[in-house]
């Protein structure tokens, strides 16, 4: 018996109809998991963003880590070294995008709408606003370029990808 705590929920029925679709034409199966293009992709969280697709790629091509506004966190450096060295990754794209959330709201913006949203004080969260788009992109890169685990063979660029036309500018 699940407890009411562990109970199903029944509110993704949609996604896992859609997921048995999927599985009906599931053909990654024995996949080895290595980034067969061998690219990996560090970019932001949104939805309007399609990682292999702006880069012309398939599933099983690329390494993708996204979070809040597509910024090299000690995270990020994590996936990027385990990429580069088990996983076929000898190319790294770090992708912020036009009208990000995190470069265009202020930490206390955000804050105040998600206390509002949650009913609960959310000024103690920090959300990783970027003041300076551009800056920080060049300070990603050279994060990745400096770190001593990066193989000083692996391409490192940044890029924005513009979300209302789909294009990627290269920046770094």
């Amino acid at each position: 018996m699940i407890s009411a705590k562990f109970a199903l929920v029944t509110d993704f029925e949609d996604l896992l109809a859609a997921n048995r679709d999927f599985a009906a034409h599931f053909d990654l199966s024995g996949f080895d998991g290595v980034a067969h293009a061998g690219v990996a992709i560090v970019t932001c969280m949104d939805s309007r963003i399609d990682p292999l697709g702006m880069v012309g790629l398939q599933p099983g091509d690329a390494k993708i880590f996204r979070n809040p506004g597509g910024r090299v966190t000690p995270q990020a450096l994590e996936a990027l070294v385990l990429g580069t060295h088990l996983l076929g990754v000898s190319r790294i794209l770090v992708v912020p995008h036009t009208r990000c959330a995190m470069a265009s709201h202020t930490e206390d913006e955000l804050r105040r709408r998600v206390s509002e949203s949650s009913g609960q004080d959310a000024s103690w969260q920090s959300f990783g606003v970027i003041t300076d788009q551009l800056a920080a992109l060049t300070d990603d890169i050279a994060k990745i370029r400096a770190h001593p685990l990066i193989p000083t063979t692996t391409d490192v660029a940044g890029f924005v990808y513009d979300v209302d036309t789909g294009l990627l500018e290269q920046h770094v």
